[in-house]
């Protein structure tokens, strides 16, 4: 039956057709979303239905794919194994020059004018294997993150395995997480985390609180607790309450783009994003996901992180790390090379 399924989806995409496959987290069921013709449609007002895609910049439009047809089923878990994969080699230029910008950022951290930045970088590498093969062994690989294959004629086409909440609005109660800390472990005990990574989650939750005030009453923080993403752990902070206001433009627009993708101050940080990171992330760190969909109407959108484009021949993979005052040059490149072996596993293994 899900046989049938990815031939759904291969035959949309072979016909240039918009479509989104995707699973929700701890969930067996994948579902797609198809659109019948190629149009283009941005989102207007966050009243419209549909799965939405946004860019990292929020003043670039949002992509909206519209739910002509939405066929589920249910997906059986194949094993995966992560060892004894080889990625191509890392340009040395590529992490001088990762490395110079983080020694930037922390320095610019020194001098009071960041508490936080968030800098990431673009790999570009060879790939012969097929958008279905691929959404399958993240499928297989990451259980509990938001999986997805998306693609649209005049955007391209994005797959990836976010392990980040960025809402989930059921009625008018609303949920969101903090996300921060990342490191790399393939044991099943929690890590003992640094206080570089302690102290940037609480950054970002204090920050999101913050910004939810204007929109949230009866709010609540959950203990920080240690998830496992594959073979990386972060630190998790739940945060709900219930929405004084359905305007849920507003309520995205305070959310996104997080600290945890960004930075802090986030102007600030934007700024300084713009003026080092020497590339466009596109719809990397933006979001994507149900918006107004259902009999219920639930909006459960997503950060768009552990991603790649695939473009041609090649698949382009984004990685970044938060910096603060104590964060090692050094150790933020090996953060993003454990980060970018996430998709780089779905292409080489």
């Amino acid at each position: 039956m899900f046989q049938e399924h990815l031939g759904m989806i291969e035959a949309h995409w072979k016909s240039e057709l918009p479509f989104v496959a995707y699973r929700k987290p701890n969930t067996n069921k994948v579902i797609s979303v198809f659109q019948n013709d190629s149009a283009l449609h941005q989102l207007l007002d966050f009243t419209e239905t549909g799965f939405v895609f946004a860019p990292y910049d929020k003043k670039a439009p949002a992509v909206l794919i519209l739910p002509d047809k939405v066929f589920s089923h249910e997906y059986q878990l194949r094993e995966f194994d992560f060892n004894d994969t080889s990625f191509p080699e890392i340009l040395e230029e590529d992490k001088t020059y990762h490395i110079e910008i983080v020694k930037k950022g922390i320095k610019e951290i020194g001098t009071n004018k960041l508490e936080k930045v968030v800098l990431s970088r673009k790999i570009v590498v060879p790939n012969q294997s097929s958008p279905i093969k691929i959404f399958r062994k993240i499928l297989d690989t990451y259980p509990n993150a938001f999986c997805y294959c998306w693609y649209h004629p005049k955007i391209g086409l994005w797959i990836g395995a976010t392990p980040e909440l960025l809402l989930l609005k059921q009625n008018n109660s609303l949920l969101t997480v903090s996300l921060a800390g990342t490191t790399k472990s393939m044991a099943k005990n929690r890590p003992l985390w640094r206080k570089k990574e302690l102290e940037e989650q609480e950054l970002v939750t204090c920050h999101i609180v913050e910004q939810l005030r204007k929109y949230v009453t009866d709010l609540s923080i959950g203990k920080v607790d240690s998830v496992r993403a594959g073979n990386l752990w972060h630190l998790k902070t739940k945060i709900w309450g219930t929405i004084r206001d359905l305007e849920m433009e507003k309520i995205i627009q305070a959310l996104h783009p997080t600290p945890a993708v960004c930075g802090l101050p986030v102007n600030e940080a934007e700024a300084f994003i713009k003026k080092y990171e020497n590339y466009d992330r596109e719809f990397y760190t933006g979001y994507l996901g149900e918006l107004n969909m259902g009999k219920d109407k639930n909006t459960h959108l997503f950060v768009n992180l552990r991603c790649m484009q695939i473009k041609g021949d090649s698949g382009l993979l984004y990685v970044g790390g938060g910096i603060t005052s104590d964060s090692n040059a050094e150790q933020e490149w090996i953060e993003t090379v454990h980060k970018s072996e996430t998709m780089l596993n779905m292409i080489f293994k």
